[in-house]
């Protein structure tokens, strides 16, 4: 797309405001639904400035953040469905506060029947559709009992003595097991297939929530909205039946126990190729000397480092390949796939992995490297949902469409698995950025074979974005980008939190800032919150310090409000009616939002100029008159004549001359 942008310097040469407006200063025009004063007018934040969180954005002198490392172990029955599993959290208390409890998250309890989420729900289970969530065998500190309540998808232990703030550490034991949901799971299931069921495990372990400064523990049910989670690092024992292939977030420690030798030859070749190489293939799912052994079970074992979460995948019926992902600074990671035979197909899953390579190395390249060693897409049922280093697609996805979902779901690496957003509170800033980042690994991938992004995430009707959000800025029940993540409704999930969302930071990057201010402190910003918690007055203060802008007012608009841009021009007149001495130009808005944007001007003689119009030109009026210094007869003026805004209503957009 071309840049408005880059011309600014004689832009600003050629414009001056005129001397006298149509109001006086500051008054809101009568019949605009424009003040000047209300948009432009200082912006409190919701979390203040303070030692622990600065004004620049970024984290404080005395910031601060606690760690949980995790070694699990688990195994899985085939006859009942059921995960039984044990795991020591060593939990670390960087905080200045002493602790006489801990909370974790049991978002197994999701599927109870009773659970909030369940009765909540806009998708509601029919009979059969319920577990019995997390049983709970044991909870033990530092190998003592202790007591402890569950309350929905909370697990509060109470502890005999206070955890020392400033660095105090202890140990929690606790032994569960819980029945797998069925396809109906969602985001965790067992999906059937005709070689055998794959399990799909996540929320498989009860996890640390939260303790932060912004409110202490952080305990919001799980409704469905995601998560927030603690960052370190995770062992984990996956004991499944002796035909299965297990593969999961981290790095695999124990090949040479769990793979064959043409196995680990072949993923050695595949470190160093840049096309796809099967580690299983199609035709050797159901051989037996594809596994190292004929019976009983094994035990893969995996590690995590810096991470929140893991999750794996687990069948007898997966077909594996894999190739290398070239990473910044000669750096490399791996790509892979894991499906049933049903994905198999050159339009479906055999591309796959080409499409997590393509994915993660732009990514990588343009905004932060990928920080694992593998990044694995999963073909089950189609959650379409995200974890570190692995994700869950569907087997049936193919074409666009699975390069879309891929892309995605392992751009989610970025946000929030890196830059650790809530959630559960702020999902803009999670599904929002994630979505943008994926508008140009669209047009990267393979010379543009999938661009421009249109999906079920972005103009979902294959249109310009900026007419297609139209609807939902004029919608009256919509919620703000800075609703409750739990109160925005699935009517407005995906066009809020995912379209309107990316498109944001789409215009503050192509209209408001332009890529060479954006790019570097969007980078910056990734660089900087990278395995911390940020929340959305870090990341308006960080761009506003590091891009060099306030931009309190597209914060306001576009973010706090669901406010409208409707601008155009109402009149134009040469100066002394002489086209020699210029032209003054009568604008207006009639909407609450107003942006820089281009002023076109074509020329009776078949030239043209283009001006940018900075927003300032509506700090006092919604009805600017601006004089520009042409010499010549002008056929037509036009605003934003690349179509690059969300206005309104584009009638008023042109003014021809006379």
């Amino acid at each position: 797309m071309k840049n408005p942008i880059s011309a600014r310097c004689s832009a600003v040469a050629l414009l001056t405001l005129a001397a006298a407006l149509s109001a006086p200063a500051f008054a809101q025009d009568a019949g605009s639904g424009f003040d000047a004063q209300a948009l432009f007018a200082p912006l409190s934040l919701p979390q203040p400035a303070n030692a622990f969180r600065d004004g620049a954005g970024r984290p404080g002198p005395e910031f601060w953040q606690n760690r949980a490392d995790y070694d699990i172990k688990a195994r899985i029955d085939p006859a009942t469905h059921g995960l039984v599993g044990e795991e020591t959290i060593t939990y670390t208390n960087h905080s200045p506060d002493a602790l006489d409890q801990l909370w974790l998250q049991l978002d197994q309890n999701i599927y109870r029947s009773d659970s909030r989420g369940a009765l909540t729900s806009p998708w509601p289970k029919k009979p059969g559709e319920t577990t019995d969530g997390y049983q709970l065998d044991a909870v033990e500190v530092d190998g003592k009992p202790v007591h402890y309540l569950v309350d929905d998808t909370r697990l509060r232990v109470d502890l005999p003595v206070a955890l020392k703030a400033k660095d105090g550490q202890l140990k929690l034991h606790i032994r569960y097991h819980y029945t797998v949901p069925g396809e109906w799971g969602g985001r965790t299931a067992v999906t059937p297939t005709k070689n055998g069921d794959i399990y799909e495990i996540a929320q498989w372990f009860p996890r640390m929530a939260v303790y932060d400064d912004l409110r202490g523990w952080d305990t919001l049910p799980y409704l469905g909205q995601e998560f927030y989670l603690e960052y370190g690092d995770i062992d984990y024992a996956v004991t499944v039946p002796w035909n299965w292939i297990v593969e999961g977030s981290g790095q695999l420690t124990n090949p040479d126990q769990v793979l064959t030798a043409t196995e680990r030859e072949r993923l050695a070749q595949a470190a160093n190729s840049d096309r796809t190489v099967y580690i299983r293939k199609p035709e050797e799912v159901n051989d037996p000397s594809s596994r190292p052994t004929r019976s009983g079970v094994q035990t893969w074992r995996f590690r995590m480092e810096h991470t929140r979460d893991v999750a794996f995948a687990a069948s007898p019926a997966f077909v594996w390949d894999a190739a290398r992902i070239n990473l910044p600074d000669g750096k490399h990671a791996m790509a892979m796939s894991i499906y049933p035979v049903e994905g198999v197909g050159a339009d479906k899953w055999n591309r796959s992995t080409e499409y997590m390579k393509g994915a993660v190395e732009h990514f990588s390249s343009k905004w932060y490297p990928y920080p694992w060693p593998n990044a694995i897409n999963l073909g089950g049922h189609g959650a379409g949902m995200e974890y570190p280093g692995i994700v869950f697609d569907g087997y049936e996805d193919h074409g666009k469409g699975l390069f879309w979902i891929s892309a995605h779901e392992i751009g989610h690496t970025w946000f929030p698995m890196v830059v650790g957003s809530n959630e559960r509170r702020h999902a803009f800033m999670d599904e929002g950025f994630n979505t943008f980042i994926d508008v140009y690994a669209s047009d990267a991938f393979n010379h543009g074979e999938y661009g421009p992004k249109r999906d079920s995430e972005y103009a979902p009707n294959g249109g310009n974005p900026v007419d297609e959000i139209l609807p939902l800025l004029a919608d009256a029940d919509a919620p703000t980008m800075m609703a409750h993540a739990d109160a925005v409704s699935e009517k407005y999930r995906h066009s809020l939190t995912y379209f309107k969302g990316a498109l944001g930071l789409v215009l503050l990057r192509e209209q408001i800032l332009g890529p060479d201010r954006f790019d570097p402190a969007f980078r910056a910003y990734i660089r900087t919150w990278a395995w911390h918690h940020p929340t959305p007055s870090d990341f308006f203060r960080f761009m506003d310090s590091a891009a060099g802008e306030d931009l309190s007012w597209w914060w306001r608009g576009w973010y706090f409000h669901n406010w409208q841009l409707d601008m155009g021009i109402t009149g134009a007149s040469y100066v002394d009616n002489d086209p020699a001495k210029g032209v003054t130009v009568n604008l207006a808005s009639k909407q609450k939002l107003v942006m820089p944007a281009t002023l076109r001007v074509d020329f009776a003689d078949g030239s043209h100029r283009d001006i940018r119009l900075p927003v300032e030109t509506w700090r006092f009026s919604a009805t600017p008159k601006l004089t520009l210094d042409t010499d010549k007869r002008i056929a037509k003026l036009e605003l934003d004549p690349d179509h690059t805004l969300p206005d309104a209503d584009r009638s008023n957009n042109s003014y021809t001359m006379h």
